[in-house]
């Protein structure tokens, strides 16, 4: 039986996009490459249900385009060739990170929590030391759609969903119990501090037995190729990705 791609599916929802506008952006992308394409609706079918595993290099090179994402943080197999992100490392400026978003309590929680599933839109606020600007504490949120498919959670932020204009965040987690472990990407904006740097790192929470919040620490590397960690927390906002849903949560988080 085939396995759904749920990241691919949460990006596409992330975007606001139907299966019909995510097809036609692959087209348009294709166009403008000199590489045109026959992306349409059932294609795109096929690939978030999971029946066409991998795409051609043509749709591939097509998808990465529209999503700003490398095929592999898309649900499919990563490429033979080495890829090397554009600042050549990830993670942030990070020396520390204090105690600020508070950590998970209350006794574990069952596999999908009591809700049965935790696809919604949720909260995500995560803090970080800036070490290149006196070590100052900052904040990212970012109101992400999540997936469920049996134990994995897949997350994609929305367009306008971010405290810091053009930073899209992915996740990629895995429940067991009460845990809940994964990676994280964030791509920063282009004009923001960090230049547009992808950076990356793991994460591990713990979910509450309400199956409303995560909460626990994210590790990412510095740019003296330190390890950093600090809080990260998940809230969920609304158990619905309706299209309606999706478009009243995408603007600026308080």
């Amino acid at each position: 039986m085939a396995t759904p791609n749920g990241s691919l599916r949460a990006v596409r929802l992330g975007l606001l996009m139907s299966q019909d506008e995510f097809a036609r952006a692959i087209r348009d992308a294709g166009d403008r490459a000199g590489s045109p394409n026959d992306a349409s609706k059932r294609l795109v079918q096929r690939w978030e249900s999971g029946t066409t595993a991998a795409p051609r290099p043509l749709y591939a090179r097509a998808l990465e385009v529209v999503t700003g994402m490398p095929i592999e943080s898309l649900g499919f197999p990563a490429p033979t060739l080495v890829r090397i992100s554009e600042d050549g490392h990830g993670g942030h400026d990070l020396v520390g990170s204090p105690v600020g978003v508070p950590t998970a309590s209350g006794s574990p929680a069952p596999q999908t929590g009591p809700r049965g599933n935790y696809s919604g839109i949720w909260l995500s606020t995560y803090e970080y030391v800036s070490s290149g600007r006196d070590n100052q504490v900052f904040t990212g949120k970012h109101y992400v759609v999540m997936l469920q498919h049996g134990n994995r959670l897949t997350g994609r932020s929305l367009p306008n969903g971010s405290l810091n204009p053009g930073s899209p965040l992915t996740l990629d987690l895995q429940l067991d119990g009460s845990t809940v472990t994964g990676t994280w990407t964030e791509q920063t904006a282009t004009e923001g501090y960090y230049r547009g740097a992808r950076y990356f790192g793991a994460l591990q929470m713990l979910a509450e037995p309400t199956g409303r919040r995560m909460a626990g620490k994210w590790v990412g590397f510095g740019k003296e190729f330190d390890v950093n960690t600090g809080p990260w927390e998940l809230r969920l906002m609304d158990s619905s990705t309706a299209k309606a849903t999706l478009a009243s949560y995408d603007r600026r988080p308080e």
